[in-house]
Parts: structure tokens; C-alpha cells; sequence
């Protein structure tokens, strides 16, 4: 079933002019970027948003992807922190940041008469998303969703297309940290991605830090979680935790979720 979709989305590509990717360098906009720079050549610009908000990490990961796979690739910088209903921490904050974005992103499309495209996939329609308010808002195609593949179709198909993202752990941009209503700064952005690196260079591969001011609530994956109680690799993890700037490191024995911020809320997906 996949390789049919993979051909639809070929031809969806294929009847467009001429594309704007919205590239973070996750797995949807990395194998997207791809099939649309196959599809499209030089017709295909992959447009990263650099702010504080977009780790070092999946920065450079987004980098590295365009060099080997020969993208044409443009970095912008956004500025979702100087908007004040961003910073204000909403639960439609995704919203403000989706619109920073779309503004930046529709510009270029109009001066290239391209389409802008997204990596939403299936899987994404029953999720809360604020930010597809944003996407409709500004014409955002989203061409995975449209051919309906899910995320384990384009981690498989990724996996084929010999892309490094195949397997790489669901992300979230740093302020999915921060709990609803708590102001979004730069200061809290970079003590969370200085935790979440100190955790990745223990060795632990799906994990939040989830940020409650002096307090880091640590969540990682249930198959991961004995390791992290092992005293040796407990010390560790509050060693590194309070260098980074906390107070108090706790482990959420409910473990890694999706979303996890959004508990309590009453949610319509968007």
C-alpha cells in the first residue's frame, strides 16, 4: 500500500509548479524535501526556520540531510519570541508560531510563484494542532496527508530512500517543554535543551524535559526507565540536570507520552 501512496505523492509533486518545503529536518519534512527535490529539482527550495525555538541538533541534522541528498536549502530566522501571545504561552501557542512562520515562508513562495507544502501526514488529523488553523489560513498544502501516508508509511519509506531520519524519535520544538500559561523565554528554552542534550549524551533516545521552573519532570521511554534508575545513571542524570540550571530533577513513571502538556485540557483537534 505505501508504494502506491509514494507514487500518488510523486504525482501530486509533480503537478505543482514549483514547492516551498517547511523543513525542520524531522522525518514528514525531510522525506517530504526529498521526494519534492526528486520530483521538482531546482523547482523544490527546503526552507528551515532558525529561532529559539529549533534545537542545535535537528538544526544541524536539517543541514546535514540537505548537503548529502543534494536539496536546495534556505535558513531563515523567525522571531515567534518577540510575538507577545507566543511568549504569553497559550494553549494555541502553535498558532502564533505557525503564522510567524507561513508570513516568512508565503513571501518567498510568491516571489518563486511556489506553493508552500508542509510535512502533516495522516496520522496528524485527530491530534491537536493548533497550528493547521495557521496552515489553512495561508493556502499550506500538506501533499503526505493528502495521498493519506501515515508516519510508519514514510518512516518505512525514508528507511528505503537510505534517509537518517527513518528512525528518529517524534519532535516537538522546545516551547512543547514549557506548561501552558508559563512565559515562553529564551532563558528557559536553552536550560531545556541543554537537559535534553546532558540526557542524549547519557545515551537515552525517546525523553522530554518537560520545564516547571526549578523543577525538571523528566519523561522517557518505559524501555528506557530501568537504565535511568540505576543509581549510577540516576546520579548522572541529576548531576547534569542541576548543571544545567535545575533545582529538582524527577522521573515521571508514567514515561514518555506525546503531548503530555495537553492533559487536563479540553481539546478539539484543529
Amino acid at each position: 500500500m505505501s508504494d502506491a501512496k509514494a507514487q500518488a505523492l510523486y504525482d501530486t509533486l509533480a503537478a505543482l509548479d514549483s514547492v516551498i518545503v517547511a523543513y525542520s529536518g524531522g522525518v514528514d519534512s525531510a522525506y517530504l524535501a526529498y521526494v519534492a527535490h526528486r520530483t521538482l529539482g531546482d523547482r523544490a527550495l527546503a526552507v528551515t526556520a532558525d529561532s529559539p525555538s529549533y534545537s542545535e541538533r535537528h538544526r544541524a541534522l536539517a543541514i546535514r540531510i540537505a548537503q548529502d541528498f543534494g536539496l536546495r536549502h534556505q535558513i531563515i530566522r523567525t522571531s515567534e519570541l518577540e510575538v507577545p501571545e507566543y511568549r504569553a504561552n497559550p494553549s494555541n501557542r502553535c498558532y502564533y508560531c505557525k503564522h510567524e512562520l507561513y508570513t516568512h515562508l508565503s513571501k518567498i513562495a510568491r516571489a518563486r510563484g511556489a506553493i508552500v507544502v508542509d510535512g502533516n501526514n495522516a496520522d496528524d488529523r485527530g491530534d491537536y494542532r493548533p497550528g493547521r488553523q495557521a496552515a489553512r489560513e495561508f493556502g499550506v498544502r500538506s501533499p503526505l496527508d493528502e495521498v493519506n501516508l501515515t508516519k510508519d508509511e514514510i518512516r518505512e519509506l525514508s528507511r528505503r530512500a537510505g534517509l537518517p531520519t527513518w528512525d528518529e524519535p517524534a519532535s516537538a520544538c522546545l516551547s512543547s517543554r514549557i506548561p501552558y500559561h508559563a512565559e515562553v523565554t529564551d532563558e528557559k528554552l536553552r536550560t531545556i535543551e541543554c537537559a535534553e542534550q546532558a540526557l542524549r549524551t547519557l545515551g537515552f533516545r525517546v525523553f522530554r524535559v518537560r520545564h516547571h521552573d526549578e523543577l525538571a519532570r523528566i519523561e522517557i521511554a518505559r524501555a528506557e526507565m530501568p537504565r535511568a534508575l540505576e543509581p549510577e545513571t540516576a546520579a548522572a542524570i541529576v548531576r547534569e540536570l542541576k548543571a544545567a540550571g535545575y533545582k529538582y530533577v524527577s522521573l515521571d513513571l508514567q514515561g514518555y507520552r506525546m503531548g503530555s502538556l495537553n492533559e487536563g485540557l479540553f481539546l478539539r483537534p484543529a
